[in-house]
């Protein structure tokens, strides 16, 4: 894991010295805010795991991993906004600290820079680069769209909510590790085996991010306990409980999930919660991440890359898949 703590610093330092800044500042002060905060940078620290795996020179692609936390952060303010939410990172959201229209402009603002990153970076293979990144915003967008038509819909099947995720949250780690592969002499079979290793790990950690939700420490998270609830987010735990649960006790969260219901939201939480854990959800959420973890493992060892950086790159997911926050 030291190697990934590495390059995790060496993304943070290259964040430092892109220095994004400028007036006005009511439109930069908000960006810096969120660039700032305690992220895990998971993506851009796989992008350059990626592009080490296959023998490349990570510190060579540090622009395009600096537009791809601009672009992830981004999808984090607006998603906040579009949620309602509190608290991020255990901060207050940019929406929350100045207001709507500043968090909503700040974040396009970071879409047009992370555009701006990505042409920074030499590289022979940038069309192909540039040709994957635009292509997964566009499917994060869709996620996103899926995702809030979800809270309205009376009926979401599990395979609908799994593409969701897979659009919203795993193409973008799937998009990261692609590119740091199309920055080495990696093949074609290698490229796409790790874009889908990083689907596959991608949707395991939404459903743990989904489980953390509800029954993870607020403290270690940084968000507010059942925020998905208090969303009406049909999330895997929701539509897992809806399939098993008794005639009563669907009635109940049918009733809790429309948004017309009264119900204070610590009310609801709790009883929610409740229920969720009369059926066991969280060894069922577990199962089903065991099965896109397991799948990530199988497409790590397909590689043809120096094995014990296949060994480091394995620890990593068994860490992304045992973490609790």
């Amino acid at each position: 894991m030291e190697h990934f703590a590495n390059l995790k610093t060496m993304v943070n330092e290259a964040l430092v010295k892109a220095n994004i800044n400028g007036p006005p500042d009511a439109l930069y002060l908000p960006i810096r805010y969120t660039m700032e905060g305690e992220g895990k940078r998971l993506r851009p620290v796989l992008m350059l795991a990626a592009c080490d795996l296959f023998g490349g020179k990570p510190e060579t692609i540090l622009n395009a991993a600096i537009a791809i936390e601009l672009f992830h952060n981004f999808t984090l303010l607006h998603d906040d906004i579009m949620d309602n939410a509190d608290l991020r990172r255990g901060k207050e959201t940019v929406h929350r600290k100045w207001n709507n229209n500043t968090a909503i402009l700040s974040g396009d603002t970071m879409f047009a820079l992370a555009y701006r990153w990505m042409l920074k970076t030499k590289h022979p293979q940038i069309i192909e680069m540039l040709s994957t990144f635009t292509q997964t915003a566009v499917e994060v967008c869709e996620g996103q769209q899926y995702d809030m038509d979800f809270e309205k819909m009376p009926a979401v099947s599990i395979p609908e909510y799994l593409n969701m995720i897979r659009l919203k949250t795993a193409v973008l780690l799937g998009c990261s590790l692609k590119i740091g592969a199309l920055a080495t002499d990696a093949t074609p079979r290698d490229v796409q085996l790790i874009y889908d290793f990083g689907v596959s790990i991608g949707i395991a950690f939404q459903l743990q991010d989904d489980m953390l939700d509800t029954f993870g420490d607020g403290k270690k998270t940084g968000k507010t306990p059942g925020g998905d609830i208090i969303a009406n987010k049909k999330t895997y735990l929701f539509l897992k409980c809806l399939e098993i649960a008794n005639a009563d006790d669907r009635v109940d969260l049918l009733r809790f999930y429309n948004p017309d219901d009264p119900t204070p939201h610590e009310q609801k939480v709790a009883t929610v919660t409740a229920i969720m854990q009369k059926y066991r959800i969280e060894e069922l959420v577990t199962q089903e991440m065991t099965q896109h973890y397991t799948k990530s493992t199988q497409l790590l060892n397909l590689l043809k890359a120096p094995r014990e950086k296949v060994e480091s790159m394995l620890a990593y997911a068994e860490w992304l898949y045992r973490r609790n926050h």
